[in-house]
């Protein structure tokens, strides 16, 4: 089923266009990235003190992970919510929404007081706005992804699609340097006390600076051509579902496990490291930042690999390198040997864009352009919930359980075992459309 009208609309989109979507949909994912993953580095290492201080570390610790596990139950509901009004409406004006969304929660986070001030109210607050934050970031994953792939010209769909995808390691990136420069220019215990909501607060700003950006984009190609068509549909999650359960399962349990891998080693290996190892916490904070820049910077280039010789092969090869390496990176941590700790991060960092880059545009082509919106969300944030937020609370319970790496080492050996024979049924199902093609209803659905 080929919509001329969407290709059209799509070949006529400039250059400049094109590179000013790919550039806002990069600005936005990395400003929101940033305000998620300095709650995670915040949550891993400040909340047990601030807003858990009666309980005992490990305890604090749960319970901060706990909270940073709360912003993921609440994705699926703005992707829900997103979805439906990007598929009614158009993505732009969703996507500076789920913007504002995030910078305003993310800003009065760093406004909350702490347990010693308000008592009970202090966590409770602190709650509710992650619940915020999960909103907003549930109402972008998708939406970025789709706004750049949809105006991807012929043969780059997955290029453009991987734009999106490079802001999570550049927002961990912009986290993790603010939150370490913050930390250096000030002793620990006033750091401890009241520093660590400089970084929070600066959200606003960036915020501000991205708004400017996404504003200035035009809408998607793709959902133009279903406005000039009037096919937008009334429903349009429930319509996503017609895909077929069979379809729907694979593609969510072949994204699963680098959604926990990347969780267990940017966030979980902070509170292991400094708690458990007695690594120092600057250097681990670098460490994972080494990694997200060698992430970044290696999207591009595994993206011109799929887009020049399919998805296929690369995806399940990444997803075994997963397999592999998550098998070994706690052993190397545990060593407690700064070099071998530093090649555990990097190989991450190498290993873990591999299926990331591409994991965007595999959902997207999972459903015709005028309910994609709403399938792919329906699919990053289940997929985001039962692989990334729960990852580091498990593997903090595990750990506590056990008394060593080895049950994490298991559970995620276990997830990655599962993606991986998930994400070779899937591509026996579906034929690998990344290569060559328009982005729209000749890479879409293949019916269960």
């Amino acid at each position: 089923m080929t919509d001329s009208t969407t290709r059209g609309s799509a070949a006529a989109s400039a250059p400049a266009a094109r590179s000013r979507v790919a550039m806002a949909t990069l600005a936005g994912t990395t400003l929101e990235w940033y305000d998620f993953f300095l709650y995670g580095t915040a949550a891993a290492l400040i909340f047990n003190k601030q807003f858990f201080p009666s309980l005992s570390p490990t305890a604090g610790t749960l319970a901060a992970f706990s909270t940073f596990a709360v912003g993921f139950i609440a994705r699926p509901l703005g992707g829900l919510v997103f979805g439906h009004f990007g598929d009614r409406i158009g993505r732009k004006a969703t996507l500076v929404v789920s913007l504002l969304m995030m910078g305003i929660g993310s800003t009065l986070i760093g406004l909350i007081p702490n347990y010693e001030a308000i008592g009970v109210w202090a966590p409770i607050l602190l709650v509710a706005m992650r619940v915020v934050q999960g909103i907003g970031l549930g109402g972008e994953g998708a939406g970025a992804t789709l706004m750049s792939m949809e105006h991807a010209p012929a043969g780059k769909k997955n290029l453009y699609a991987g734009f999106p995808q490079m802001g999570t390691p550049a927002g961990l990136v912009l986290a993790n340097g603010i939150f370490l420069t913050t930390s250096s220019v000030m002793s620990d215990s006033a750091f401890t006390s009241w520093g660590w909501r400089i970084p929070f607060v600066l959200s606003i700003v960036l915020v501000a600076i991205g708004l400017v950006i996404r504003l200035r984009v035009t809408e998607s190609p793709s959902f133009t051509g279903i406005l000039e068509k009037n096919e937008v549909s009334k429903f349009p999650l429930r319509e996503a579902l017609d895909v077929g359960f069979t379809r729907l399962a694979l593609t969510l349990l072949a994204v699963l496990a680098n959604s926990a891998v990347a969780y267990a080693f940017m966030v979980f290996s902070l509170s292991y490291g400094t708690q458990h190892l007695g690594y120092d916490k600057q250097f681990l904070i670098l460490s994972v930042t080494a990694a997200a820049v060698l992430w970044f910077l290696s999207i591009p280039v595994w993206t011109k690999v799929a887009d020049k010789h399919g998805r296929r092969t690369m995806f399940i090869a990444g997803s075994a390198a997963i397999l592999a390496w998550c098998v070994v990176f706690f052993p190397l941590l545990n060593t407690e040997n700064s070099v071998v700790a530093v090649i555990a991060f990097l190989g991450m960092g190498l290993i873990v864009p591999v299926t990331h880059c591409v994991q965007g545009s595999i959902i997207a082509d999972t459903f015709p352009a005028k309910v994609r919106y709403s399938g792919s969300s329906l699919i990053l944030q289940s997929g985001a919930i039962l692989g990334g937020g729960l990852a580091p609370m498990i593997a903090t319970a595990l750990l506590d359980a056990t008394g060593s790496s080895t049950g994490v080492t298991w559970y995620l050996a276990t997830i990655c075992t599962i993606s991986l024979f998930g994400a070779i049924a899937l591509f026996r199902m579906v034929p690998d459309s990344s290569r060559g093609l328009q982005h729209d209803e000749e890479a879409a659905v293949v019916r269960a």
